[in-house]
């Protein structure tokens, strides 16, 4: 494989699939012109939208097949039965040396059986975990797991805590990330068996990291920690709250500005506020 970039992307998960792969791969191409995109999926569907999307066209590689992955397909069904799918054929191209990462929007119990099966996980690291960034107070910050794994012991959360320093290191690019464990408080003998057998490891572990304790709910947006860590269930829960208070605040702020003639006004003038915070 060339020094170029190249990404596997599953063309057929995800709602508005493949309408919508396409249209990202566009937005993609247009501040990553040198990344090559493998796209998997229907061609009958795919070659008329890459019309429409020249910018995507261009850099875009289609590999055909009908099949892929519902949201209602449970993983050990993904994994028996969809061998020739979008999703399993763009994760079978990073482990072939096609390419050098896989996107999917698609069935993510499926995603995560299927590339942990195909890709394997790195020595230490029993499973994988879904991580994102989110805006703080103190700027970004990283959390994980957001729904991989419903069910953590210790040696998971402590495997997330690893991985999640990594990623705020290379991502965030900060040099000594601190790590929280998201817990009901921050006193020690709070929690369940799992979050304090985690943060006795990570206290007492010669890992270079930096371990700060506890971190509550209302940490989050604080930014007192770089790198959450918590279960899947807490952690999915606590980013649909964030998206769901996010959309309300969006449309109080809406409703107030739009309430009367003054109000448009005042809106119109603090415009360029509101679209940095939209931002």
């Amino acid at each position: 494989m060339s020094d170029r970039i190249t990404v596997a992307i599953d063309g057929m998960g995800g709602d508005n699939a493949p309408s919508m792969i396409v249209s990202g791969i566009g937005i993609a191409a247009k501040s990553n012109p040198d990344v090559k995109f493998l796209l998997f999926g229907d061609e009958r569907r795919i070659l008329p939208l890459l019309e429409r999307y020249p910018m995507a066209k261009a850099v875009c590689e289609t590999r055909h097949t009908t099949d892929f992955v519902t949201n209602d397909d449970k993983p050990t069904a993904a994994l028996r039965g969809a061998k020739n799918s979008s999703m399993r054929l763009a994760i079978n191209a990073v482990a072939d040396g096609e390419a050098t990462a896989v996107v999917s929007a698609g069935n993510t119990g499926a995603l995560m059986a299927i590339a942990t099966i195909v890709l394997k996980t790195l020595p230490g690291i029993s499973r994988p975990a879904i991580a994102s960034s989110f805006p703080t107070q103190s700027g970004d910050s990283v959390m994980l797991d957001l729904g991989a794994n419903v069910e953590c012991d210790a040696n998971n959360l402590v495997q997330f805590a690893v991985m999640g320093e990594v990623y705020a290191r290379n991502e965030l690019g900060l040099k000594q990330p601190s790590i929280g464990i998201l817990n009901v408080g921050v006193e020690g003998l709070k929690g369940n068996d799992s979050v304090k057998e985690a943060a006795n490891i990570l206290k007492n572990s010669n890992l270079p990291i930096e371990f700060f304790g506890f971190v509550e709910g209302d940490d989050i947006g604080k930014g007192t920690v770089d790198v959450i860590v918590t279960d899947g269930f807490t952690g999915n829960i606590a980013l649909k709250t964030a998206e769901g208070t996010a959309k309300m605040i969006a449309f109080f702020l809406k409703d107030a500005l739009t309430s009367s003639i003054l109000a448009k006004i005042g809106a119109l003038l603090a415009r360029p506020a509101i679209e940095r915070f939209r931002a």
